[in-house]
């Protein structure tokens, strides 16, 4: 991962967008490479636009989120492998058995289908949430910094790839978790840019220097009024940053 081009490390999220918008926006900015679909997305389009975005040339993130038994996990990831994402999300809450079980058929799926296996990314906790907020509304007794550790470490033990995390907890998570361990990070903001709906952020190079292998993009980019300079920026934050020890 450390040596990736600046553009491999940022996946602009297409969220919030209708689907020929997003097949139409992806197709407009220069150096694109990684996208990520969303359930708004996907709910709306459906497996179709991924099998279009990746006819333009793109990689796909599938940001689905799956949790559910075992089983039904293990089903929806066999088949999101099959169509071609290369990334894909599940909950670390799931447990064990479910993200041994989603890892197991993700491998399966890709196999079949003559695809890349894919790497399954566990989540462990939304970057929207607040502490004082995720122990008072779920009554976890755990703090963010002991909680993130803990399902990082479920999903490795159980297989898994990698993991979603705040850039705040990418870190921690390197020192244990050292590469080919995924982190991928959401609420990443560029210079000057609004903080919006995340609670937990960090710019782009910051998060990188801190262990982040990819970095999710969406309102930075996708709200500019010229996407492909904000794209070019984000990328150019990048360029000659401290890279991630291993």
């Amino acid at each position: 991962m450390t040596s990736l081009h600046p553009a491999d490390r940022i996946i602009v999220a297409l969220d919030g967008m209708a689907p020929e918008q997003a097949l139409a926006f992806a197709a407009q900015v220069e150096g694109l490479r990684w996208v990520k679909v969303g359930l708004e997305l996907f709910v709306q389009a459906g497996p179709e636009v991924v099998a279009q975005l990746r006819e333009q040339g793109l990689r796909v993130f599938l940001d689905l989120k799956f949790h559910d038994i075992p089983a039904t996990m293990a089903g929806a990831c066999r088949r999101a492998a099959a169509l071609g994402a290369e990334l894909i999300t599940v909950h670390a809450c799931a447990g064990s058995e479910a993200l041994q079980a989603a890892q197991a058929a993700a491998v399966e799926g890709a196999k079949s289908a003559g695809q890349p296996a894919p790497t399954l990314l566990a989540v462990t906790v939304l970057t929207s949430w607040e502490e004082q907020r995720l122990q008072r509304e779920l009554a976890i007794a755990q703090g963010i910094a002991e909680r993130v550790p803990a399902l990082a470490q479920l999903s490795a033990t159980a297989g898994i790839g990698g993991c979603v995390c705040s850039p705040l907890e990418a870190e921690v998570l390197r020192g244990q978790h050292p590469e080919p361990f995924a982190l991928v990070t959401p609420g990443i903001r560029p210079k000057g840019a609004a903080v919006g709906d995340q609670a937990r952020v960090m710019g782009p190079a910051e998060a990188i220097t801190a262990g982040a292998s990819q970095l999710v993009i969406g309102r930075p980019i996708t709200k500019a009024e010229d996407p492909s300079a904000a794209f070019a920026a984000c990328c150019g934050e990048l360029i000659g940053s401290p890279q991630p020890s291993e």
